[in-house]
């Protein structure tokens, strides 16, 4: 991590409250709008495609596309897009897929940002602004009503993690990169870093993972379970 950025720190902790506050913001405006309304949502996930436009564009002047180290394939890549396309259509498919890589990968990416230029720098704002705004946008659309995830969804999620870890690690070890940290931990601190040596670390992080996707599940199970007691099912 970049020496003058500091886990927790005072700048960390505002880019992390304005992440909440934002969806917050975006949610109430949301709900006392029409149900109808979707300008929001396109207007957020035009934001998320121009800063990915943006970012792309300046490696690409940089000839840096061509280096197998600089490809959109780490997970919150993943997220992005699929962030972008709930956004758009609300598909529920989508939407079920992108809540618990968002609010997981893209979310723990954000707490213990692994930044490679010193902060502020293009980069990094763009690092925060897309991860922030990926989060942002899954929240604002839970909080508003739009979109939750449907039961059965864990295990869907589960499984694309990890066809998306296959084909990701196959990439990996051909080319020697790391994306999704399979083949090291990243340099800063991590939650990687409390599971173990290399590889014994990418089977407990299936533990962690489907931990996590229960407990973001649980709400959403709560509140079923209690409308179909009011339902008197």
């Amino acid at each position: 991590m970049s020496s003058n950025f500091h886990l927790l720190g005072p700048a960390h902790l505002a880019i992390l409250g304005a992440v909440l506050l934002l969806a917050a913001i975006l949610a109430a405006v949301q709900r006392l709008l029409s149900p109808g309304f979707r300008w929001l949502r396109i207007g957020l996930a035009s934001i998320l495609l121009l800063d990915s436009t943006l970012y792309y564009g300046n490696m690409a002047l940089h000839h840096q596309l061509s280096s197998p180290d600089y490809l959109p394939l780490e997970l919150c890549d993943a997220m992005l897009c699929l962030i972008v396309i709930a956004l758009f259509t609300l598909n529920r498919a989508v939407f079920d897929l992108a809540y618990y890589g968002a609010l997981s990968g893209t979310a723990m990416a954000l707490l213990t940002p692994n930044l490679w230029e010193p902060f502020p720098s293009l980069s990094t704002i763009q690092f925060f602004v897309a991860h922030g705004l990926v989060v942002t946008a899954c929240l604002y659309l839970v909080w508003s009503r739009q979109a939750r995830p449907r039961p059965g969804s864990v295990g869907r999620a589960m499984l694309a993690l990890n066809i998306f870890a296959a084909i990701v690690g196959t990439f990996d070890s051909i080319f020697k990169t790391n994306y999704m940290y399979l083949r090291a931990k990243p340099q800063n601190i991590s939650l990687l870093d409390f599971l173990g040596p290399w590889p014994w670390y990418i089977v407990a992080s299936e533990g962690v993972a489907f931990a996590l996707f229960l407990l973001l599940y649980l709400p959403f199970r709560t509140s079923a379970k209690n409308e179909m007691q009011c339902n008197g099912v």
